[in-house]
């Protein structure tokens, strides 16, 4: 691999190209790259993979529809309704006349007073909804940077990959560990885990100097890429069946999965 290539793969923009926050220069320049040199199209197709694996663990719920709220607001209309006494006697018409205009008016003013009062309501309403996309848009921000250090770690070329199958007694179990021996990270990828009573539970180990160091508890429903305790000059990963709620040493003769990592 010459050094422009390697220099291009060191500089991030591949990662960048992946969630879309290259700009059309840098975009042109990484398809170029990428329909150019083999080296750089097979770390594209990695780096597609990976994102998949990352992606799992960053569900974004759809924001609230702010039309549809401000329509449910509208649907609550105000009836006021006037009772008026009509005068029995001719000689208070004139009375009763003065008397119903100053009603009528003061209905007017305090429908025109609900009415604003309600618009306002909804403004507040409206501008709530903005803060909350505000809030949102944030949040999405931040689920970004962290899908993108996540993708960089599993394309760190120290991170090695290992595959975790499980034996007879688990034979669908799978799970991935990507460890980093350079920054001393460790992260585990769920894909499959075989039900169980449930007073029991999966529990993962790591195999150092003769003993079992607990490296926590694998749930079938955090289903995500995770971090787990990196342990130094571990010499294998196991996965062992345990009661509900792990324990403090490994049975090993429940277990269900070992990969060596030496």
């Amino acid at each position: 691999m010459n050094e422009k290539i390697t220099t291009f793969l060191n500089s991030g923009l591949l990662e960048k190209y992946l969630i879309g926050e290259t700009t059309s220069a840098e975009t042109e320049m990484v398809e170029t790259y990428i329909s150019k040199f083999p080296e750089v199209q097979n770390t594209y197709n990695t780096l597609q993979y990976n994102l998949e694996i990352v992606a799992k663990s960053n569900a974004v719920e759809a924001p609230k529809h702010i039309l549809n709220n401000i329509l449910e607001e509208l649907d609550d209309a105000q009836v006021i309704k006037m009772n008026t006494k009509r005068t029995q006697k001719l000689w208070y018409k004139y009375t009763v006349a003065a008397s119903v205009v100053a009603i009528l008016f003061a209905c007017t003013s305090y429908l025109f007073y609900n009415q604003n009062k309600q618009l306002s309501e909804e403004n507040q309403i409206v501008v709530d909804e903005i803060f909350d996309l505000r809030g949102d848009i944030e949040q999405n921000n931040k689920m970004l940077d962290n899908v993108m250090r996540q993708l960089l770690k599993l394309n760190n070329p120290e991170t090695a990959k290992y595959i975790i199958n499980g034996n007879d007694r688990a034979k669908d179990l799978k799970t991935v560990a990507y460890i980093n021996p350079k920054e001393k990270t460790s992260m585990i990828d769920i894909v499959s885990l075989p039900e169980l009573p449930e007073e029991q539970c999966y529990q993962i180990w790591a195999e150092l100097q003769g003993k079992m160091v607990n490296l926590g508890i694998l749930d079938k429903a955090d289903r995500q890429l995770r971090a787990i305790p990196y342990t130094e000059d571990a010499l294998a990963l196991n996965i062992t069946i345990e009661p509900k709620g792990g324990n403090d040493i490994a049975s090993l003769e429940n277990k269900v999965a070992e990969i060596s990592l030496q």
